[in-house]
């Protein structure tokens, strides 16, 4: 079972700054930076820092489990993003939802459950 620590966090210079391919090792073969930029536009967002930290984390716990879980995604993201106020922060900076939109943004499948119209809720 995956851990929440398995994340990890932006180094804070100016390198992880950057979309490049480089700074996205654990991206689905077939996603490129420009493809988040596109469904970014679509959607009226403008990709900050905290975005593209979003999109390498996703990436990167995808890339260790098999099955991801929204539960177990949600508890790697607000242990990441803690320090800037986990995943009630991740929601005021993608309000579609975090991990849906932070999906589809990172060119993930959306875990089961992330996105329940009957509830009007978003993950």
């Amino acid at each position: 079972m995956m851990t929440a620590t398995t994340m990890t966090a932006s180094t804070g210079d100016d390198s992880t700054r950057t979309a490049s391919p480089q700074r996205f090792p654990y991206a689905p073969y077939d996603w490129i930076p420009s493809d988040a930029e596109f469904i970014a536009r679509e959607n009226n967002l403008t990709l900050e820092d905290d975005h593209w930290e979003l999109m390498r984390c996703l990436q990167e716990y995808y890339s260790r489990t098999d099955f991801p879980k929204l539960r177990a995604v949600t508890d790697a993201l607000d242990e990441n993003f803690h320090s800037k106020g986990g995943m009630k922060y991740l929601h005021q900076l993608i309000p579609n939802g975090p991990i849906s939109q932070g999906c589809k943004l990172a060119g993930l499948k959306v875990p089961a459950g992330s996105v329940d119209p009957s509830f009007g809720s978003t993950a």
